[in-house]
């Protein structure tokens, strides 16, 4: 599809933006120290450690000897996406610079973090083994949605699952249906998480389908709601549980004099990294979507 972009006039030095959030899963990027390099060119290992319990000691022969086993577990990077921009650099001069100028800020913003986002919640949601609500109903009221974020910490309670790095990820319907309750009342609920953030509806799916840019209907590429998919009333992911790592990320200019193919401005983005749930630690994941 070719560029549509028309010539500034010199009483609009403004450009009409996209209103779109930021990402809303950056506390969840996995430490590098965390993560190895596999055999092969599209793997990282994790380290997996297990061990015996405590056993009987006997005054005659002393500790019963226990077992340790620490396995590297294999992960297949399953996120591999890109796009190339060019603006001709006198449509980029005529329009003020902005053409080629906001292009970056405005791709991350209003492409690459929604997208990105989308597919982080979507993964978990997918993975077998989470702790998983079908809500049935939507929530119509504050206390149906506190109640049920009471149960979803229950539950994870039950699991052993560590309470300080435990992260609400809600829309934000439900979030201020939450905060309408008086606070004595909401307060011991949502103060327990060590973060909340409201995720629109449209990058909260438990399935999605990321378009090709090739294909027909897929052109400008991007991602939709699969058939499948359901839409997340919320989310509560414990940080350790989940694997977040970005190996390469590309974010090249190329300006007109060193671009080989025509006059004009170049910006090549690719990500290319990882979304997954350690096997261990399914229970730090909990969803709760529509029927």
């Amino acid at each position: 599809m070719p560029n549509n972009i028309q010539l500034s006039k010199n009483y609009i030095p403004l450009l009409d933006e996209v209103y779109k959030k930021a990402s809303t899963t950056e506390e969840f990027n996995a430490d590098t120290s965390t993560v190895r390099m596999g055999a092969n060119a599209n793997e990282i290992l994790v380290a997996k450690l297990s061990m015996d319990a405590l056993k009987d000691y006997s005054r005659n022969s002393g500790y019963t000897k226990g077992n340790v086993d620490l396995q590297w577990e294999t992960l297949k990077f399953n996120y591999d996406r890109g796009v190339k921009f060019v603006v001709d650099e006198m449509d980029n001069e005529e329009t003020i610079e902005l053409s080629f100028g906001k292009l970056g800020s405005e791709f991350e913003r209003t492409k690459v973090a929604p997208e990105g986002d989308a597919f982080f919640y979507a993964t978990l949601a997918g993975t077998e083994g989470i702790s998983k609500v079908d809500a049935g109903e939507i929530y119509t009221t504050g206390e149906a949605v506190l109640d049920a974020l009471r149960t979803a910490q229950n539950k994870m309670d039950e699991d052993e699952v560590p309470a300080e790095n435990r992260h609400l990820r809600i829309t934000p319907t439900l979030l201020r249906l939450a905060q309408s309750v008086k606070t004595y009342e909401n307060k011991d609920v949502l103060d327990e998480f060590a973060s909340i953030k409201k995720v629109p509806q449209s990058r909260f799916y438990t399935a999605i389908d990321l378009l090709d840019g090739t294909s027909e209907n897929e052109l400008t590429g991007g991602y939709k709601k699969a058939t499948s998919g359901k839409d997340i009333n919320f989310m509560i992911i414990e940080k350790s549980a989940v694997v977040k790592y970005d190996k390469h990320k590309a974010n090249n200019i190329i300006r007109p004099e060193d671009n080989q193919e025509s006059d004009g401005y170049m910006q090549k983005y690719r990500k290319y990294g990882i979304v997954d749930t350690y096997e261990n630690k399914v229970s730090g994941i909990y969803l709760s979507h529509k029927a």
